[in-house]
């Protein structure tokens, strides 16, 4: 228990020799970005993800079975999107590739720019979801999730991907029984938590019919992420380089 909780507390409060300095912080952010969002396409656009394509290409057999309530063209327009998305971000990633605060915040700012088209849609629609709104919504959630998770994949900080969680838990499981010491369990049962809480708080608002407010919440943390991400980079220091 004393090294969980010791894992845990070094992952939210990195020492300064940490290889991979404030990015565990930044990206358990990021990780409840994504309940967040989850919780917005699931349970208000209509049974479709915009960050676990798992669950889409699932939900995609389903509905070309005839399954209720599954639309095979959101799960399609959903994975398009995701695919554009991560295209993006690796584009990002090959560009910043020296420098992990500069990629992680310059692509928290795109993600922003994304997502601030969601907050600007659904208010306009006073929180209604019509069929234009929950098209439009899941194309740039989804392509927001997408560049997210292939940054994340760049940045190369272990059981961090930000959107998956299988290989965590897999890990968690698996790494315990080998005989050794498991690595970093806290990590890996904070990432598990912080998307637990992610979507429960987003299930929450929607319960409230706090749409709106929802996304915005999700906008700023985002832009919190990108802001601290360029400050603390700032300075060139030694996690900002490529991992080994």
């Amino acid at each position: 228990m004393r090294a969980l909780l010791t894992d845990a507390y070094r992952t939210l409060v990195p020492p300064r020799e940490d290889r991979h300095g404030p990015l565990p912080p930044l990206l358990l952010t990021l990780t409840l970005v994504t309940g967040l969002v989850d919780a917005v396409s699931y349970l208000a656009l209509g049974n479709v993800f915009v960050a676990n394509m798992t669950g889409n290409v699932v939900f995609l057999g389903f509905a070309l079975t005839g399954a209720g309530g599954l639309s095979a063209l959101a799960s399609v327009v959903s994975l398009t999107a995701f695919l554009a998305g991560a295209l993006a971000g690796g584009r990002l990633g090959t560009r910043f590739a020296g420098n992990r605060g500069r990629l992680l915040a310059v692509a928290s700012a795109a993600q922003a720019a994304l997502i601030a088209v969601t907050v600007v849609v659904a208010a306009s629609a006073g929180g209604e979801v019509t069929t234009t709104v929950r098209y439009t919504l899941i194309v740039f959630l989804g392509m927001t999730m997408g560049a997210q998770n292939a940054v994340a994949r760049r940045l190369g900080v272990p059981d961090l991907t930000t959107t998956v969680l299988t290989l965590t838990l897999t890990g968690l499981a698996a790494d315990s029984t080998t005989g050794g010491k498991a690595p970093r369990p806290g990590r890996r049962i904070l990432s598990v938590l912080t998307m637990f809480l992610g979507a429960l708080v987003g299930a929450v608002l929607i319960e409230y019919d706090l749409f709106v407010l929802l996304l915005g919440l999700v906008l700023l943390l985002v832009v919190v992420t990108s802001a601290t991400a360029y400050r603390l980079s700032a300075g060139g220091t030694a996690w900002t380089r490529p991992p080994p």
